[in-house]
């Protein structure tokens, strides 16, 4: 008897929704938002469909060779000229790269719970005794106990309940601050670039469009594989399914942040740093109801990064540089321990951070383009990509190599 695929699910691709809807995107979103309007969503339209693209590659790579991206850059890359600067790169640009966007991870998810319940017994108390920010500890914990279990079904399913959570909070805050919606719908279908908002639309796709997501999708998808009673093509009907579900609601969410920013900031003399600034300007439009969704928005993102940051380099040395179980866990518990430091002592890791966007300015392309040879490869068999995949793929990867060298060209010479 046939099984029918669903035409929507959640999955593994809830991994890449949790990476990407983080502080950072948070931030960059709201700016974008506050500082130019509706006209930068364009950017976040295509960055949703590059990722579909690109995941769907990566995805399907880990469903027929049942291995992650990083063993099979191991075989496209054979040359030693190329292999192992390569692996040195992406080591660089996604292990000491997480490490420091964990810090980023934590403080995010902080500010968040802090702006929940910052008077609570506990919170008050930990303060008392000297630490500057005490919710790094907990949400530090939160991570390393999901991740500790090492039950992955358990971990997609904590992320899943994330995503939702992040859904309900950030489009529901969208629906109070009343958006122009035909401004919206000009701003998605038209676009446009206004004077100095180039960066801004760096920012929007760089922290949508990441090499990690890559190497953490396609190993998820391999596991899940592995223990699966499906054949291959149903496996790939699923994983669709996931991905054509997950990926644009990760979008959603970003143009409603996006979107709220503008209704609320857009021609206002305003500032803001993060998501309960923005929850603060929306108080006497929604009430209290808008600090409560955009805070708890805020921790949701910071706590479900938190948890994938880290398995992903853990997922990307490991297909590099093959590691046992210990090791396995050594390395994200490494990085999740440097993001509690680094947001408990205040530490705002810039110059670290700065090396790792670089780092990633000059992987994405990279890796993009190693995937795309993989999946063209004699290792995927029947399930190689067709002449218009390859097409679309190319299309996507000549754009990820202009605007990673615009983005590396500012980084050094801005």
């Amino acid at each position: 008897m046939k099984t029918k695929t669903p035409l929507f699910t959640l999955g593994p691709a809830t991994l890449v929704t949790a990476a990407f809807i983080g502080p950072g995107t948070v931030i960059s979103a709201s700016l974008a938002g506050a500082n130019y309007g509706y006209a930068l969503l364009w950017a976040l339209l295509f960055s949703v469909i590059a990722t579909l693209i690109l995941q769907e590659m990566a995805a399907r790579l880990g469903i027929v060779t049942g291995q992650g991206l990083g063993e099979n850059l191991r075989v496209v890359f054979k040359q030693p000229w190329l292999k192992y600067p390569m692996m040195l790169l992406t080591i660089a640009a996604v292990v000491i790269g997480n490490s420091a966007y964990q810090g980023g991870n934590i403080s995010g998810a902080s500010m968040g719970a802090d702006a929940l319940w910052q008077h609570s017994w506990l919170i008050t108390s930990l303060r008392e005794l000297g630490l500057a920010n005490p919710w790094a500890l907990l949400i530090g914990a939160v991570a390393i106990t999901v991740l500790w279990q090492r039950n992955y079904l358990l971990i997609e399913r904590c992320l899943i309940a994330l995503v939702l959570l992040m859904s309900l909070a950030f489009l529901t805050t969208l629906f109070l601050s009343k958006p122009d919606m035909p401004a919206l719908l000009r701003g998605l279908f038209l676009p446009s670039l206004p004077a100095g908002a180039v960066l801004s639309v760096i920012a929007l796709v760089g922290t949508t469009v990441v090499p990690y997501s890559l190497f953490l999708h396609a190993a998820a998808s391999a596991r899940k594989s592995q223990g699966s009673a499906l054949d291959k093509k149903q496996q790939l009907a699923l994983s669709n399914a996931d991905i054509r579900t997950a990926i644009p609601l990760g979008g959603l969410i970003s143009i409603a942040i996006l979107s709220t920013a503008a209704a609320a900031f857009f021609g206002r003399a305003h500032q803001i740093d993060n998501a309960v600034d923005l929850a603060h300007s929306l108080q006497p439009l929604a009430g209290d109801a808008a600090v409560w969704l955009m805070a708890g928005g805020l921790l949701g993102a910071g706590v479900s990064s938190a948890i994938t940051a880290p398995l992903a380099a853990a997922y990307a040395l490991n297909g590099l540089i093959p590691l046992s179980n210990g090791q396995f866990r050594a390395c994200w518990l490494l990085i999740v321990l440097i993001g509690i430091g680094l947001s408990s002592m205040g530490i705002k890791p810039l110059a670290v951070i700065w090396f790792a966007q670089v780092a990633n300015g000059i992987l994405l392309p990279l890796i993009s383009l190693a995937l795309l040879l993989a999946v063209n490869s004699s290792i995927m068999g029947q399930y190689k990509n067709t002449i218009k995949q390859n097409i679309i793929a190319v299309m996507v990867w000549l754009l990820t190599l202009l605007l990673s060298g615009r983005s590396l060209y500012l980084a050094i010479f801005a």
